[in-house]
């Protein structure tokens, strides 16, 4: 049932995004710009769909790694690929010193789970088990997909809305107060909504996968004992990360910055490891 209200939850989510979107475009061009935004955010997608995996991949200087070069990470992996009935993802390996896993692609069958050397570094193979169960659930289930679709349309509305008020969007509004209050409004709330609602579709998939993943590995144990790993790892080495693909890892990547719970693109790693405590008790 949490699985199901999950989905249901960030299909309206994508809904709401696709909304923000075209109701930005019609504040500054009725149906014009109604029109506009749904070409705009359904291109970004598009692209998205296609080449995300590759410009994730190479954000972090991640290469494709051999069973001869990590059989440990092989063998899990292909275990727990043929236990989840999705064919074996590409494995890849970055020299990032930060402990961290991403999968990414847009579907099983065009998939790459990658891991960094501080993460290799700090595994048992229980907590890298329960690592790859996690992520292998986001591949199962198109969580990234997902994700990036909705990162990519929230960047699509900020950009639009900026676009549009510096090139003579709302021009029939501007002699209207109302009407002016209303495109500047559109300017500075509808990048926070788009904000709002794309974390509270990562944090979503976040705790489903959680629960997948812990279910494919076997036990809940190992994953709560590398989110504690990877909590304390993140916090002692920050990590570079593009704000736009911070969704995409286990645990979010520590920058320096601090973010208040609602812009969070995951939930709190304590609130995590209590729901997974949960499935140990029942």
């Amino acid at each position: 049932m949490t699985i199901f209200t999950n989905a249901l939850k960030t299909a309206i989510l994508l809904g709401l995004l696709m909304g923000l979107c075209l109701g930005v475009g019609y504040v500054f061009g009725r149906e014009q710009g109604m029109l506009f935004g749904l070409i705009f955010g359904g291109g970004m997608s598009l692209v998205s769909y296609f080449f995300s995996d590759k410009i994730a991949l190479a954000s972090v200087g991640a290469r494709e790694i051999t069973r001869e070069e990590a059989p440990e990470l092989y063998d899990i992996t292909k275990r727990l690929a043929d236990r989840a009935a999705i064919p074996m993802p590409r494995l890849y390996f970055s020299e990032e010193r930060a402990p961290n896993a991403f999968a990414t692609g847009r579907n099983p069958k065009h998939s790459a789970v990658c891991v960094t050397a501080g993460l290799m570094n700090m595994m048992t193979g229980k907590e890298l088990e329960g690592v790859i169960g996690h992520e292998l659930s986001h591949v199962k289930h198109r969580d990234i997909l997902i994700s990036t679709i909705a990162a990519v349309i929230g960047g699509a509305i900020t950009y639009l809305a900026h676009m549009m008020i510096w090139f003579g969007g709302g021009n029939r509004d501007r002699d209207n107060p109302l009407g002016l209050v209303g495109v500047l409004l559109s300017v500075i709330l509808a990048p926070i909504a788009a904000a709002l609602i794309q974390m509270a579709i990562s944090r979503s998939r976040e705790y489903a996968a959680d629960a997948r993943g812990a279910e494919l590995a076997g036990s809940p144990e190992g994953l709560i004992s590398a989110l504690k790993k990877l909590e304390v790892g993140n916090r002692q080495i920050p990590m570079n990360v593009n704000p736009a693909e911070r969704h995409m890892f286990i645990v979010m990547p520590f920058s320096g910055e601090g973010f208040a719970e609602l812009f969070r693109t995951h939930p709190m790693t304590e609130k995590r490891i209590a729901k997974l405590v949960e499935l140990m008790v029942r």
